[in-house]
């Protein structure tokens, strides 16, 4: 599976970023272009896993369902408050993936300059966009694609 992940915190703007990227309002599959032309059959999951309380192993299977090998999703850097256990911060998100084989290609930290991740290899993955709070979408959105070498 080849992960394209938007890590952000509240209001960060990665619902609008995503649906903006890949015109999906929710769930559902896609097809993108990159840079190289080929076609990638993308899985999208516009809400944050924490946000819509879906547990590492409950995503595993659900995109299993979906018989994709690309998928885009968001994280919150934090876990969720009320139940840290079950939808923990994005580290333990990804470092799950990677232990059920999962390929991160790239993360778009939304909204801040530093990464939050501790996994050398994630942090090379991963690239910070800080304006997404003051931008316009078109232009997060722009940055982003770019980013992931889509067109």
């Amino acid at each position: 599976m080849n992960a394209y992940v938007m890590i952000g915190g509240s209001n960060t703007r990665k619902s609008s970023i995503c649906r903006a990227l890949t015109g999906c309002f929710n769930r559902n599959i896609r097809e993108i272009r990159t840079l190289s032309g080929d076609n990638l059959r993308l899985y999208v999951r516009v809400s944050s896993l924490q946000e819509s309380r879906t547990t590492p192993a409950e995503y595993v299977d659900e995109v299993n369902e979906k018989a994709v090998r690309n998928v885009l999703f968001s994280l919150w850097p934090q876990s969720q408050l009320d139940d840290p256990a079950s939808f923990p911060d994005a580290q333990t998100y990804l470092d799950d993936f990677l232990a059920r084989g999962w390929h991160v290609a790239a993360i778009a930290v939304l909204g801040q300059s530093t990464i939050p991740l501790t996994n050398p290899s994630l942090r090379q993955t991963a690239a910070a966009f800080p304006n997404t709070f003051i931008d316009p979408i078109n232009v997060s959105a722009a940055q982003v694609r770019k980013f992931f070498a889509w067109e």
